[in-house]
């Protein structure tokens, strides 16, 4: 009997049952893909020293974005990329990702209709981009991503 959640041939499993399936597939988010993750911590210069001694990541500050950067393999498709950042709003550190969208405005909308809360209504990035933070109905913290034009 397995205690502890444990990735096993694609399948994480909790407790002897199947909570999240991975799939390798070409069909999986093709529309609005994830593009993006980061990691919201009390202090983003003490994760990142842990991330980087536990796991010998290669982690810099990147100015442009106000965050650290953890750089993506070119092999991955959608994936651009992820950071690590200190806190200035939320309470809690958090862990999301973020889904490109084509139309952040109209997927905000979306979302409460469908019984989200919007946490960050969509504003501009200094790339240029526009983002969104919001809660699915259960409460987790998911963010969108609409790409400059």
């Amino acid at each position: 009997m397995r205690n502890k959640a444990e990735l096993s041939s694609d399948i994480l499993v909790t407790k002897d049952r199947p909570l999240v399936s991975f799939k390798r597939s070409d069909k999986l988010m093709k529309a609005d893909p994830i593009v993006w993750w980061e990691l919201a911590s009390h202090d983003a210069e003490k994760t990142v020293d842990f991330l980087k001694k536990v796991f010998g990541w290669e982690i810099e500050y990147d100015e442009t974005i106000k965050c650290f950067d953890f750089p993506i393999p070119e092999d991955s498709r959608n994936l651009s990329g992820g950071g690590v950042f200190t806190l200035k709003k939320a309470k809690l550190p958090f862990l999301t990702f973020y889904v490109q969208v084509e139309n952040i405005d109209k997927k905000a909308k979306l979302i409460e209709q469908l019984g989200g809360y919007i946490l960050e209504a969509p504003f501009e990035i200094p790339s240029g981009s526009r983002i969104c933070l919001f809660n699915e109905p259960s409460g987790v913290t998911l963010g969108m991503l609409e790409k400059k034009k």
